[in-house]
């Protein structure tokens, strides 16, 4: 009996030596690897999108919305060491109040394609024959206030300088870099309510990747600030200043989502709803795009 309770002692000793002579595993957790986004389009390939769009405007109790939907076709070309980027739009439809209406806006804007010239690392360089939208509008309209308005809104400078900010707006500082989950990026963005012109910053924030038919893609979170932080980053600053520097409009809330695919540049799906108080009013917008198909392009 004694040998066996020495055996025993023995036996129970050894796991305790064991156990505390053994390290413990534990796990060390790091950072997820940066997700690289390059900009590579698809070459040959129409790219067909859905943007759908509406804006509410509430003042006094009374509410009045308007909604649009635009379908449209991209294509991307190697050019000059770049890329030329080509955009028309297929169908164009509206509706106020939940009417449809009926306008020469809409035809309109199937009658031109705008072109934009873009660096090999997808950075916005200038807006290729921007004065066919111009000419589309004094080929479609009749003389009058309407064609005015609409002369001035498609005036080639006022053209640029939206392509260029929409541009900025959803990929500028994106492309050809590594990107980690949690890392922000800033842009300048505009809206307008009729006579005049709001500014804040949107800030896109990398929250990791998402699986999608188009292929792996990095996934970005938006917000709005409606003011400069004080302890605002460099690159923040920076993207402030090459904007104008301009006056944000205070107030301004925004919440939204991006996708864009990895393998070939691909926005996959975007949605931004802005809300500002305009002088008593509050206006909404909700913008949404959708990439229905990527197709080979026809020969």
């Amino acid at each position: 009996m004694r040998s066996l309770l020495l055996v025993s002692c023995c036996a129970l000793l050894s796991l305790a030596l064991g156990c505390h002579s053994r390290p413990r595993l534990v796990p060390v957790s790091s950072p997820p690897p940066p997700l690289r986004l390059d900009f590579r389009p698809p070459v040959d390939r129409v790219l067909t999108e859905l943007l759908q769009t509406s804006r509410t405007v509430e003042r006094g109790g009374a509410r009045t919305r308007d909604d649009a939907e635009l379908t449209t076709q991209s294509r991307f070309a190697p050019s000059e060491g770049g890329w030329l980027l080509t955009q028309t739009v297929e169908h164009a439809r509206r509706v106020h109040d939940g009417q449809e209406v009926t306008s020469a806006v809409d035809e309109l804007l199937t009658r031109f394609a705008l072109q934009q010239r873009l660096s090999a690392d997808g950075s916005f360089i200038r807006l290729e024959g921007a004065d066919a939208a111009r000419q589309a509008v004094r080929q479609a309209l009749p003389a009058g206030p309407e064609m005015a308005l609409l002369e001035r809104f498609f005036a080639p400078e006022a053209l640029e300088a939206r392509a260029r900010r929409e541009w900025e707006v959803k990929y500028g500082g994106l492309f050809q870099r590594n990107l980690v989950e949690g890392q922000r990026t800033w842009a300048v963005d505009a809206f307008t309510t009729g006579d005049s012109e709001g500014h804040f910053l949107l800030e896109r924030t990398v929250q990791g990747s998402r699986a999608t038919e188009y292929g792996d893609a990095v996934v970005f979170t938006l917000r709005c600030l409606d003011k400069v932080p004080k302890d605002a980053s460099r690159e923040l600053l920076e993207a402030w200043s090459e904007a104008g520097s301009p006056a944000l409009t205070s107030g301004v809330t925004c919440q939204g989502e991006q996708v864009v695919a990895r393998s070939r540049f691909v926005p996959v799906h975007r949605r931004l709803t802005v809300s500002a108080p305009v002088r008593g009013e509050t206006w909404t917008w909700t913008t949404e795009t959708h990439a229905q198909q990527l197709q080979e392009e026809a020969q």
